[in-house]
């Protein structure tokens, strides 16, 4: 019989389940790491919420667990990539809380319109400021929302039904799912420009840090109130303050902050600031929700194999899974790489095969390809919700098997479709193993897609490939691999190279500054 560690608090329904599903279950909380690395080698499951962290040393000493379930999004206490090297699968409950951070966001947008924190004390403090407090109404205002996928989209039909007019940015948004919710798809800027609140629902990602920096807070308009009940970093917290001391900023309620616990912050006493505790997730429902979902999902998976929500597997069967390893490895590389590079809003995707790629099971080929797509704008994305998430949005996924024979013995391709026109990257197997790019936006370039990288489009001329490689070197970035492809002998030139480090915004400025250089990007697989 499996059995099965709850290490954190949670509803006693989880333990229940548990059991009712031929599962042992022990419910011990509140243990140290010592402790827990003492008792962990006898569970096949451990179930957690926050507090418990599962370090190397902890998976080290686990010896028979196969199956971690967080209740809950956030795995920042679990080290994924030790645990998939151990075999272990990891779970989380990424739609259980969905209403509760929706409802939570509304409240904060109503305690700043009405500056309920400020009017509270005030009275308790035996004012009678009544002229003090003038707020705003939410009806007929703008609500722009950053993000409109589980958690935006309730925010946006709560807030269809005060009257407001509700705008979104998010690049996977399509018009036909942004006309069933009943609001308007927009570009970033004409957000800024337009909305009255702003409330954030998109997570944490190297495209969204910081898109309420100090130049994009300067486009909204004067008197703006924002929310982000998302994630700490989305906003930059220093310009906040400035602009908030400022007046351009009316207010502003944060439930997440950059850093956690938020012990001191420059915002906590500037007028108009509203923070909790990062309550999202907080009420009794929603923690019922996510024990009892974590629960089923690790019940399933140690009874029958089945596996839902896993962050670091995808629904393989063990027949298909040798073959279709290099495959789903190849497929996330390029749909990373197309969804870092396509910059426009997402239509359509389609996910074509030929050769051998064509005569293995689709399904877990576009839910690589769809990973690695949405997971550059999102953290919790992995190859089983990938499909769901893309319905959601309204993305047309289009699968196509090609029964002929090509350049290569086995071919992927990835074709987006965007408001800029079609952009297609393309891939094979060397040595049946090996995933290697061989075409990026029609032009032949073979090159591996691992680790940090840079890309370069440029007019081909004499001299460019010195002149960039000597501005590389003056900032001390060591070039691994060098890949170069052209459309034709003086025309446009794509270049791929792998980099030992990062490469940082300033250098990149630099690199779009060289003469001939059409556009630049840092990359990152």
């Amino acid at each position: 019989m499996p059995k099965v560690l709850i290490s954190d608090k949670m509803d006693p329904n989880a333990a229940a389940i548990f059991r009712a599903r031929g599962v042992e279950v022990d419910e011990i909380t509140g243990k140290t790491k010592d402790e827990l690395i003492a008792i962990i080698g006898q569970y096949d499951g451990l179930a957690i919420r926050s507090a418990t962290k599962v370090t190397k040393d902890v998976l080290d000493a686990a010896t028979n667990l196969k199956v971690i379930g967080r209740a809950g999004i956030g795995v920042d206490n679990v080290d994924i990539p030790y645990a998939s090297g151990k075999g272990v699968v990891v779970m989380n409950t990424p739609f259980g809380n969905s209403i509760t951070t929706a409802e939570h966001a509304i409240a904060l947008m109503f305690a700043l319109a009405r500056q309920l924190p400020e009017a509270d004390a005030s009275t308790q403090a035996g004012k009678w400021e009544k002229n003090r407090f003038m707020g705003v109404e939410l009806y007929a205002k703008t609500l722009g929302l950053i993000g409109a996928g589980n958690i935006g989209s309730i925010v946006a039909d709560r807030a269809l039904g005060l009257k407001m007019k509700v705008i979104a940015y998010d690049p996977f948004l399509t018009p036909e799912r942004a006309i069933e919710l009943g609001i308007e798809k927009v570009t970033l800027d004409d957000l800024l420009a337009r909305a009255d609140f702003i409330t954030l629902h998109t997570p944490l990602t190297d495209q969204t840090r910081n898109i309420l920096n100090r130049d994009n807070l300067l486009k909204t308009k004067k008197g703006i109130r924002i929310i982000n009940c998302a994630r700490g970093g989305l906003i930059d917290e220093a310009a906040l303050k400035e602009l908030l001391d400022a007046g351009h900023v009316a207010g502003a309620a944060l439930d997440v902050f950059q850093t956690e616990p938020a012990e001191a912050s420059p915002l906590f006493g500037t007028p108009g600031f509203v923070a909790t505790p990062h309550l999202g997730a907080s009420t009794t429902e929603a923690q019922v929700n996510v024990a009892l979902q974590v629960a089923e999902q690790m019940a399933d998976y140690l009874t029958t194999g089945g596996i839902t929500n896993a962050l670091n597997v995808p629904s393989l069967s063990a027949e298909e899974a040798p073959k279709l390893k290099p495959y789903m490895a190849l497929a996330e590389k390029l749909g990373s790489l197309v969804g870092q590079l396509a910059h426009d809003a997402l239509d359509a995707i389609a996910i074509e095969t030929e050769g051998a790629a064509a005569e293995l099971n689709q399904k877990p080929i576009s839910s690589a390809v769809l990973a690695g797509l949405m997971r550059v704008h999102s953290d919790t994305v992995n190859m089983v919700n990938a499909p769901f998430l893309a319905k959601e949005r309204g993305l047309d996924v289009r699968e196509v098997r090609h029964d002929r024979e090509g350049d290569y013995h086995t071919l992927v391709r990835v074709t987006v479709k965007t408001q800029a026109g079609d952009r297609s990257v393309a891939g094979t197997l060397f040595g049946d193993q090996a995933p290697r790019l061989v075409e990026l936006f029609g032009i032949k370039v073979e090159a591996d897609l691992a680790g940090h990288m840079l890309y370069v489009v440029n007019a081909d001329a004499p001299g460019f490939i010195g002149r960039l490689g000597s501005l590389l070197g003056e900032a001390g970035v060591n070039i691994a691999t060098f890949h170069l492809g052209r459309r034709s002998a003086g025309g446009e030139a794509v270049l791929l190279l792998s980099v030992d480090d990062a490469v940082t915004p300033e250098l990149i400025g630099k690199v779009r500054a060289l003469a001939g250089v059409k556009t630049a990007m840092a990359l990152r697989f």
